[in-house]
């Protein structure tokens, strides 16, 4: 079992020093119900975390972990975001990542600013597959790594067991 763990370890690791750069993120998120669509522009950087770095540090007291230095690594996301009609916005803003055996530790949600975990397993060395549930709410992703300058994206949200919104994700690395 521990040989599983410091595998999956190793090829998360590997997986965010692959992510580590700028990209250019264009999204759209369907509301079901509704039938809205919201596009989204962004611009992300994201920085390789090792093992004992200071933001690494961080989140595991924030997750109040007792090992300070057991998050094997991870990564740092900021991110400013033109959110297009219906609902004009700019956003900007940061998540944090750390990973210890399956578990992901953020320093905040989707839809929440407090900390959450996720379960998460790799389904390939490049496709991450995350599941998050908070506030009634379930959070599934997969975030594929496609060659060395593209990411695609897919979030499907539920509530209840139903199947809320939608979002697809086209991510162009740019640096």
């Amino acid at each position: 079992m521990i040989q599983a763990v410091q595998s999956l370890d190793a090829l998360v690791e590997v997986y965010f020093q692959l992510s580590e750069g700028k990209w250019h993120s264009q999204r759209r998120y369907y509301t079901l119900k509704e039938g809205e669509t919201q596009e989204v522009v962004s611009d992300l950087t994201v920085i390789f975390l090792p093992r004992g770095s200071e933001e690494l540090i961080h989140l595991a007291r924030l997750h109040q972990l007792e090992d300070e230095t057991a998050l094997t690594s991870g990564a740092l996301t900021t991110w400013e975001s033109n959110y297009i009609g219906p609902s004009p916005k700019t956003l900007s803003g940061s998540t944090l990542f750390g990973v210890r055996g399956n578990l992901l530790y953020r320093d905040r949600g989707f839809s929440t600013a407090k900390p959450v975990t996720a379960e998460y397993h790799l389904r390939d060395p490049k496709t991450m597959c995350l599941k998050t549930e908070y506030g009634g709410n379930c959070f599934e992703e997969e975030v594929k790594l496609i060659g060395t300058n593209y990411r695609t994206r897919q979030t499907i949200i539920s509530r209840a067991g139903e199947e809320q919104m939608i979002g697809q994700y086209l991510e162009t690395r740019v640096q």
